[in-house]
């Protein structure tokens, strides 16, 4: 599986953005989606899941309210709709898919270390 972020940019606080992440090659096996994002000298940390066959969605807490994730999975596409940013939103945004065949437990989509796919990073600059 390969994935291809994007829609990263500056946005002044307060305002919005959309990205997008392009799956393509063998899509059939993804079984969770999810959104980190990692800021300079940081770990990166989970923002959002979903699981690809659909479901509740689940959110980091610092983002609970601003952003949306969503999937369509016809285009094989991934989105994290992000409203009322804020500065500490500045991060390098990726996306990441869970393979079918790995065990998956309850509360794995938060954790980095479980997703086997990863997409490159796409910038989000918010301004105070």
């Amino acid at each position: 599986v390969q994935l291809q972020a994007s829609g990263g940019g500056l946005v002044q606080a307060g305002g919005s953005l959309r990205l997008s992440c392009a799956a393509s090659g063998r899509t059939s096996s993804i079984f969770v989606m999810g959104w980190f994002r990692q800021a300079p000298g940081q770990e990166r940390e989970f923002v959002a899941a979903i699981f690809w066959s659909g479901g509740t969605p689940y959110y980091a807490d610092s983002v609970k309210g601003r952003f949306t994730i969503s999937r369509d999975n016809a285009k094989n596409a991934l989105f994290l709709q992000m409203s009322s940013l804020k500065p500490e939103d500045t991060a390098d945004y990726h996306c990441a898919a869970l393979d079918q065949a790995r065990h998956y437990s309850g509360g794995d989509y938060q954790l980095p270390n479980k997703y086997d796919y990863w997409g490159q990073g796409t910038l989000v600059t918010v301004s105070s």
